[in-house]
């Protein structure tokens, strides 16, 4: 058994000491996968490296460890040292992990299916994955393949591993992107540059949504965006003054502005819930819990909150922008490793810029209590919950 954080986030402290008990019991312990009781038979998932398990190492197969060193043990797709928050989402509501839909090996769609892949972002780039960074498949994309998806499935003879038809309707929507659209041009026109775009994303998300409902899907869980003013890498590439970081070492100015998107996207989602009266769409405050984490690593059994686990440099963040989390590369005419440390379930940060298994744990953790989802959303209530040992 796990040690688990005997000092529960913020909102856990809203339940009974019996429901904390059963809570810790049950996420505390291990088990192998078994279907459950569930109001949803399966997952579909829209995001970005956060929640890709697999698809961009799929389009463009180049992974290699540390990656995946803690659960699976070897590369695994994701971008951590095991599992994300997706995963341990699927693993309590009963349901497999997620096969990416761009992986054409040995998935199997049944029990939904994983659209994310890294470097998503909500607005179509204009620009080459290979000159920016930025993935080709933007969030219009993920929605064009779920769209090709339930095609398949309506199909007379659909082969054995898609889902049935009726799934769609009954399925639980998890949409966690829009971060690599406010940081990828972060440096280069500044925070109020970044601004200018903001509505724009919060409104595709808003449309992602209606486009979904005239699919069928009634359930939408959106995430909001985590406190990147706290991430190693951020902290040591973005432009910054000493009087701009707080007490625990983040940034202010860069946190204020997520803290205003999500504002905004949290109203617009309530737009959205005034439209789709029927539907549950329910803003998940991800942020709080991961800005928790940051500020406070120990008091939730980590150590270390704003250096990266997998990295090169030492010093307070063990990010090196030259080289990245198990790359290698001659600087100076000496050849430079970014490596992992042997304890990553003591950090927060997994490779300055995605969060470990066990920071992704105490989120899931968050989530499924539902105190840190608007309106309140208890998936206990929805679900006999299954261990995410």
């Amino acid at each position: 058994m796990r040690n688990c954080p005997l000092d529960p986030l913020p909102g856990f402290r809203l339940v009974s000491s019996m429901w904390f008990l059963w809570l810790f019991l049950l996420f505390c312990s291990s088990g192998p996968f078994t279907e459950a009781k569930c109001k949803f038979p399966a997952i579909f998932n829209f995001g970005d490296s956060n929640s890709d398990t697999g698809g961009f190492w799929a389009a463009f197969p180049a992974e290699h460890s540390p990656f995946g060193m803690t659960y699976f043990k070897k590369p695994a797709g994701r971008a951590s040292d095991g599992r994300l928050v997706i995963d341990f989402l699927a693993q309590a509501l009963g349901l497999p992990f997620l096969s990416p839909y761009l992986k054409s090996i040995g998935s199997d769609f049944r029990h939904g299916a994983n659209f994310a892949t890294a470097a998503s972002t909500v607005l179509l780039p204009n620009t080459s994955l290979f000159v920016t960074g930025i993935s080709p498949f933007s969030l219009a994309i993920q929605l064009n393949q779920i769209k090709d998806l339930q095609a398949h499935v309506l199909e007379p003879n659909h082969y054995g591993n898609l889902p049935h038809p009726k799934i769609f309707s009954k399925a639980l929507y998890t949409i966690d992107i829009g971060q690599n659209d406010f940081t990828s041009n972060l440096n280069a026109i500044g925070i109020e540059g970044v601004k200018q775009y903001l509505p724009q994303v919060a409104s595709q998300i808003a449309w992602t949504i209606k486009e979904l409902y005239d699919m069928g899907g009634r359930n939408f869980m959106v995430f909001n965006l985590a406190p990147i003013g706290c991430f190693p890498a951020f902290l040591t590439e973005l432009r910054h003054n000493i009087s701009d970081l707080d007490e625990y070492g983040c940034m202010i100015s860069y946190n204020n502005a997520v803290v205003d998107y999500n504002n905004m996207l949290n109203e617009t989602l309530h737009q959205v819930l005034d439209v789709l009266q029927d539907a549950s769409v329910i803003y998940v405050d991800t942020h709080s819990v991961k800005l928790e984490l940051f500020q406070h690593p120990k008091e939730h059994g980590l150590l270390y909150g704003t250096k990266a686990c997998c990295g090169h440099g030492g010093g307070a963040y063990n990010f090196d922008p030259e080289v990245f989390c198990g790359n290698s590369k001659v600087i100076n005419g000496i050849n430079i490793t970014a490596t992992a440390c042997e304890d990553p379930q003591n950090y927060v940060s997994w490779d300055g810029i995605h969060a470990t298994e066990a920071a992704n744990k105490i989120i899931t953790w968050a989530v499924l209590g539902g105190s840190y989802s608007h309106p309140f959303f208890p998936l206990s209530k929805l679900c006999d919950l299954q261990p995410i040992g």
